[in-house]
């Protein structure tokens, strides 16, 4: 029996729809791999290159401000030329200047070239999600949007477990090759996938250069923009400062060798994965506005509590709750600048918000560093913890339901 036009139509549309979320899944998957397992290799980078733990830190940072610069960059891009398109140049540079990290000869040369990592994974985030949202009904776009965040973790936690394994045997250099292969795959899904067709029929009737300023154009959207820019620069400014600086932590505080701070950080990783996989299925039964607010609460709570925790024991399963509200919340942020800009400017506002969130978040590792050094590292996670406190302010009186919202 053949498919009736209809039938074809729809098995069509579903294609494309699993298609979309492959390609986001896979680019944030390398995203988050690279971004995290610098954070295990800044003890080896230091001895290596001779240089102190503060400038091999300022890795990281110069990497987060590429991302941000890049963000904004091929945000811009994605509304002028295409979200595949954007997505596509954007991975093709990674594998280049990650490339260039294993050739590199010294410090100051590689601090460029992650300055261009970052650079090239800045769109990841922001248009994968504008992707996937625009190829998933409303009454999905929370979970599909949850499947993209958890891309994001499955490489958090590759970068959390093979430097342990494979270390002793590729170096630190060889490290950062690891992304290479999902990026090379990401590459070719993307050079295979059309436009979506919201897309497609708002460019045909509107080609004028998007710019910026219309995130800003009048009070609503400055509210809007306002209270988005702050979720995101929360959301940043705890995962960085955490994250970047957990192995560290339990070193020094517990004496854990890398395979247990390894351990211990895969855990609170699961936790956000679990978080990330409940906050799209909350998102979509609950609303966009008390899910955010039950898992800010949850991040304020747990951070506090594990920065008071002296049990390796206690450590472990504190740290996977803390996960799974400290970052269950990166499914939400997509979604939620979807649905609350026009298409026209949908990929400029997801880059811009989020990135301009993560430009602050580049402050993390070196603000809990300097608070570690002069006080302690419990004092310095303490801290993070009362940033939720502005967090869930911003989201009682900034932000607008937006579940039911309809692209337009």
């Amino acid at each position: 029996m053949s498919l009736n036009h209809n039938d074809t139509s729809q098995a069509e549309s579903r294609q494309y729809q699993i298609k979309s979320v492959a390609t986001s899944i896979t680019g944030y998957m390398v995203e988050g791999f690279d971004l995290l397992v610098i954070g295990f290799l800044l003890a080896a980078i230091s001895t290596s290159l001779s240089v102190s733990p503060t400038s091999a830190a300022a890795l990281v940072t110069w990497t987060l401000i590429g991302t941000v610069v890049g963000g904004i960059f091929f945000g811009v891009l994605s509304d002028r030329f295409g979200r595949v398109k954007a997505l596509k140049w954007g991975i093709g540079l990674y594998i280049i200047a990650t490339t260039l990290c294993f050739f590199s000869f010294g410090y100051y040369d590689l601090l460029i070239y992650r300055f261009f990592v970052g650079f090239a994974l800045g769109g990841e985030y922001g248009i994968g999600m504008t992707l996937v949202a625009e190829s998933w009904p409303s009454s999905k776009r929370g979970r599909v949007a949850s499947y993209v965040g958890l891309g994001w973790q499955s490489g958090v936690l590759m970068a959390a477990i093979l430097p342990a394994i494979l270390m002793p045997f590729i170096g630190w250099k060889g490290l950062f090759l690891v992304g290479v292969l999902p990026a090379a795959i990401a590459f070719m899904l993307r050079s295979r996938l059309p436009e979506p067709k919201i897309f497609t029929q708002k460019r045909d009737h509107k080609k004028q250069k998007v710019p910026i300023k219309l995130l800003f154009c009048d009070a609503r959207t400055i509210k809007s923009s306002l209270g988005i820019i702050i979720l995101t620069s929360v959301q940043n400014l705890g995962y960085y400062g955490l994250m970047i600086w957990l192995p560290t932590y339990m070193a020094k505080q517990f004496n854990f060798s890398l395979t247990k701070s390894s351990l211990w950080t895969a855990a609170t990783i699961i936790g956000m994965g679990v978080g990330i996989w409940l906050f799209g299925r909350m998102a979509d039964k609950l609303g966009r506005k008390p899910t955010f607010l039950i898992y800010q609460v949850g991040a304020f709570v747990m951070v506090l509590l594990y920065s008071q925790l002296s049990s390796p024991e206690l450590l472990l399963i504190a740290g996977a709750f803390m996960g799974l509200f400290v970052n269950g919340m990166l499914a939400g942020y997509g979604v939620l600048i979807s649905e609350s800009y026009p298409t026209e400017i949908r990929g400029t506002a997801q880059n811009v918000l989020f990135n301009i969130g993560r430009g602050i978040g580049a402050l993390g590792p070196i603000l809990v560093g300097y608070l570690a050094q002069q006080f302690s590292f419990s004092l310095a996670i303490a801290f993070l913890a009362s940033i939720y406190i502005l967090d869930i302010i911003a989201t009682l009186f900034l932000i607008k339901e937006s579940k039911n919202n309809i692209l337009s």
